[in-house]
């Protein structure tokens, strides 16, 4: 099994994770049962304060900030998986035209944190005489931060392709940029797909920030919420299981596609002759002998 963006784990590696994972479900156990009587001693599991959360009305509306969660991820996601194409492409360029540009942007952007970006689209851009939308002063600055993410995953799922794919297609008679469209980039994406998933997961969480320039996404509708109900706590509980639920799905998506591939992927097995040909073969042999036994006497004679 081989992977695009990392080295498979070694034996010792893999037991390191798996005593870190016990340790860290131990500890996450005990934490949860601390929180959970905390939660009990000050009443906060008081069927009363959960009673609200059974009717529609309040659904509906965290339903309505899911939706908007989701306008803005997939929205997200769009841009920057189209400028991570971009320089991927750059940085992949022969040309240093192309190449030095795009190399610029991922090793900036990738170290500029998202609410500074953020901030930049609420306060600078409109004295400059740009104000947008709220929708995008959350969706532009989630794009051009994972955009660096995106580009180097595309580059990655380039880089892991053999060289003989690209050789193959101009003894073909290709074109660079015809190989890369019907060579190289379909084989690349079906390897990044688990990771560009698992990118799309971290944009959805990204979107939380919305509370920041108050848009109505899911964490946003959550406050909103709890000032008028005044249930904090259930209300951030079932956002948080909102949030746990999607993600965990996302994931589970990801693995699923990652061994699917590896299972589709792997080399075919060799196929021996069958036994009876074998048997005929070493017969004709063995008959052939034994024929011509008497001709080389008599020539011998």
């Amino acid at each position: 099994m081989t992977s695009v963006l990392f080295d498979v784990p070694g034996p010792r590696a893999r037991r390191r994770t798996r005593i870190a994972t016990v340790v860290a479900v131990l500890v996450g156990l005990v934490l949860f049962a601390l929180a959970v009587r905390q939660f009990a001693i000050n009443g906060e599991l008081a069927a009363q304060r959960w009673t609200p959360y059974a009717s529609w009305p309040m659904w509906r509306y965290l339903l309505g900030g899911l939706g908007g969660t989701a306008l803005a991820a997939v929205l997200a996601v769009a841009i920057a998986m189209s400028i991570g194409l971009v320089a991927a492409f750059g940085r992949i360029s022969r040309h240093l035209v192309l190449r030095a540009p795009s190399r610029a942007y991922v090793e900036v952007v990738r170290i500029i944190p998202l609410l500074l970006l953020i901030y930049f689209a609420m306060f600078a851009l409109p004295r400059y005489g740009l104000d947008l939308p709220l929708l995008w002063k959350l969706v532009l600055p989630i794009a051009v931060s994972r955009g660096a993410q995106f580009a180097e995953i595309f580059r990655s799922g380039f880089r892991s392709l053999e060289a003989g794919q690209g050789e193959a297609a101009a003894a073909l008679g290709m074109r660079p940029y015809q190989a890369m469209l019907h060579v190289v980039f379909p084989q690349a994406i079906r390897r990044v797909v688990p990771a560009l998933i698992s990118q799309g997961a971290g944009v959805l969480k990204d979107t939380s920030l919305g509370i920041v320039v108050s848009y109505a996404e899911l964490l946003q509708s959550g406050k909103v919420l709890a000032g008028y109900n005044r249930l904090l706590i259930q209300t951030y509980l079932i956002i948080a299981l909102l949030y746990f639920v999607i993600n965990y799905a996302l994931s589970r998506l990801a693995r699923s596609i990652e061994a699917r591939r590896h299972q589709t992927g792997g080399p075919a097995p060799v196929s021996s002759p069958p036994p009876a040909r074998r048997g005929l073969g070493r017969n004709r042999s063995a008959a052939g002998t034994s024929d011509d036994a008497p001709r080389r006497a008599r020539v011998r004679a």
